[in-house]
């Protein structure tokens, strides 16, 4: 009885270990999955929103399109893989991507920690344009597929 119950917990936790393995050949996405921004907003909302919230929304803003112009060759939408685009899926372009991935994570940060020193002390009415104007380049991102 006991030999059936290790046997039982060994194929158990095989089947368990062999279902949440990660596969290192999985096709790559160029663009981060988690990359989006919540809601577009026009001038009046805009206008009606506090500093602290403007400058979250520029930041945000900023994260986004630092994570997907350089790509735009490529892909506009989360999720494109290597594979889907017809480039090989070898060990030198995933090492590629990652490096670039992490170049990428790395700027962002930087960026971020800039603005979050820098940034109070622009003047509302400014950021409230720029937000209005990354938000008009995120926009003609999504239309760029329609030209090709």
């Amino acid at each position: 009885m006991k030999t059936k119950i290790t046997l039982l917990s060994i194929c158990l936790f095989l089947i368990t270990a062999y279902s949440f393995a990660q596969k290192k050949d999985t096709p790559k996405s160029i663009i981060s999955k988690n990359i989006g921004i919540k809601k577009y907003h026009d001038g009046e909302e805009l206008e009606r929103m506090q500093k602290g919230q403007l400058l979250d929304l520029y930041v945000e803003r900023i994260e986004v399109l630092a994570n997907i112009l350089p790509y735009i060759a490529f892909a506009t939408k989360p999720g494109t893989t290597m594979s889907t685009l017809g480039i090989p899926n070898s060990n030198d372009n995933r090492k590629a991507l990652d490096n670039q991935h992490e170049n990428t994570d790395s700027y962002v940060k930087n960026t971020v920690e800039f603005q979050k020193v820098i940034l109070p002390y622009s003047d509302r009415g400014n950021l409230v344009s720029a937000v209005l104007f990354y938000e008009d380049i995120m926009k003609s991102i999504h239309t760029y597929d329609e030209l090709n």
